[in-house]
């Protein structure tokens, strides 16, 4: 039988904490979501490695390091609103239901969201709410956000997650430039998004953020 939680400890300790990312709510969160619980099965034995998780057509369940170290930039606090784009089968949704008041995930699979949703549920995170919709669109309804992080990289941002973002909110985004993937955090001020560079990372730019995304009915 594997023993996940010895390797949950070592992700920790031999990917987080070498990353400087020291923050205790990221480590405690980290170390308490059972990662091995919300990826495909096939994907299991891969859970704790140090690299993004394929899941077919341009999505992927960012690598461990990656994720830590944009909510180290973030800075989640315990009152706030967060919108999770792309959540696959809600991981980066339930370690960030650990810092945040309420997390609004957004999945356009619906095999996924469905899956997501009783995962959720089944691990304790019932302060998350998975929605069906287009990841390019968010969920407006429920905004607008304290902070919203996007699972996946993007060459375009588009308008509508930008209006999302509450003034003085922030996001975190994993632009893919060429070959090259920078990890920037953008803050909302009045009205205006000011980005700053993160650190780098890559993953596969998902599908509708692409730079010349197609216009589609």
């Amino acid at each position: 039988m594997t023993d996940y939680a010895t390797r949950r400890t070592m992700m920790v300790d031999t990917q987080i904490r070498p990353s400087d990312v020291t923050k205790f709510p990221i480590i405690d969160a980290m170390l308490s979501v059972k990662r091995e619980a919300f990826v495909p099965r096939k994907l299991r034995e891969a859970a704790y490695m140090g690299e993004n998780l394929d899941l077919g057509g341009s999505r992927t369940i960012l690598e461990p390091r990656t994720l830590a170290k944009a909510l180290d930039a973030l800075d989640i606090q315990g009152d706030e609103l967060v919108l999770d784009i792309g959540c696959a089968l809600g991981y980066s949704t339930a370690v960030m239901a650990r810092m945040a008041e309420l997390v609004v995930a957004v999945e356009e699979d619906e095999g996924m969201s469905q899956e997501a949703q009783t995962l959720l549920l089944d691990n304790g995170a019932d302060n998350a709410v998975v929605h069906h919709g287009p990841l390019t669109e968010g969920a407006p309804e429920h905004g607008p956000y304290d902070v919203i992080m996007v699972q996946g990289a993007v060459e375009h941002l588009p308008q509508t997650l930008i209006d999302q973002i509450k003034d003085g909110g922030r996001i975190a985004c994993l632009f893919m430039e060429g070959a090259l993937g920078v990890v920037r955090i953008g803050y909302k001020i009045d009205g205006d998004v000011t980005w700053r560079f993160s650190f780098n990372a890559g993953a596969p730019v998902l599908p509708g953020f692409e730079k010349h995304a197609a216009f589609k009915l």
